[in-house]
């Protein structure tokens, strides 16, 4: 995984990103093209939004891609294209929650921050509350961060590698058919994407990528491959709007 070499906090934002809802396999060949149309935090802060999504299409989640630019035109705006060290500056960057945050400061600046993802929550449940699962124990966040706290005080690892190395044992025991999301009170199962709106938008996104398009031609276009009415796609037009993708002038929507 080129990102555990990195040590540039924009490329480790990418790969967060990316990462946030996408299995590193596939996430893989979208990091190292986006990296190379988009180098550095400058090259993205200014590039169009269009050539973004384009970059992005296949990841999921678009949205995703324009909060990583939109985090990326504040750095370039309010810290001169330098990333703030501290968590909680990050934290205050558009789209970046908590964890991301504290994953860019841990693995850019080793800085001795705790947080927590799916791997290391597999890690820590595992092996603090295995006794209690059978009773049908679920485990909040809240419950594990101090246990990652006293860990990672205790290790003699600085925190880039203690957290490596706790999400490659994650994904070790994962593999091992050791599955434990559900015991996670933050455990939200992924609605099935064929049919859904989710897919829907992606498709208008493709379309919209081309040229600009009205609802009529959308609604269409897409019958070729969804049973979509023309309220159906105006609904997620319009939700591709708020988040502020598109943008309509006159009739036709155009990315934005």
């Amino acid at each position: 995984m080129p990102w555990r070499e990195a040590r540039d906090p924009y490329k480790i934002l990418v790969s967060e990103v990316m990462l946030q809802q996408t299995q590193v396999e596939r996430a893989l060949p979208f990091y190292k093209s986006f990296l190379k149309q988009f180098p550095t935090v400058n090259a993205l802060a200014k590039a169009p939004l269009s050539k973004v999504l384009k970059a992005w299409q296949g990841l999921g989640y678009n949205r995703r891609g324009r909060f990583l630019q939109l985090s990326a035109q504040a750095i370039v705006k309010n810290y001169n294209g330098r990333f703030p060290k501290q968590a909680s500056a990050l934290e205050d960057l558009p789209g970046i929650g908590p964890y991301t945050a504290r994953a860019i400061a841990a693995f850019a600046y080793n800085e001795p921050e705790v947080f927590i993802e799916t791997n290391i929550r597999t890690v820590f449940i595992h092996f603090c509350y295995s006794s209690f699962l059978q009773k049908g124990k679920i485990v909040s966040d809240k419950e594990l961060l101090p246990l990652v706290a006293e860990a990672l005080h205790k290790s003699k690892l600085k925190p880039r590698e203690f957290y490596a190395a706790l999400m490659d044992y994650g994904s070790f025991l994962k593999r091992k058919g050791i599955m434990l999301n559900k015991q996670s009170k933050h455990y939200v199962k992924q609605g099935k994407f064929e049919g859904s709106a989710r897919q829907l938008r992606g498709a208008i996104l493709r379309e919209l990528l081309t040229e600009p398009h009205t609802q009529k031609q959308l609604t269409k276009n897409l019958s070729r491959q969804f049973t979509k009415t023309g309220e159906e796609v105006l609904r997620e037009l319009e939700r591709l709007q708020k988040e502020k993708l598109i943008e309509r002038q006159g009739m036709r929507w155009q990315i934005a």
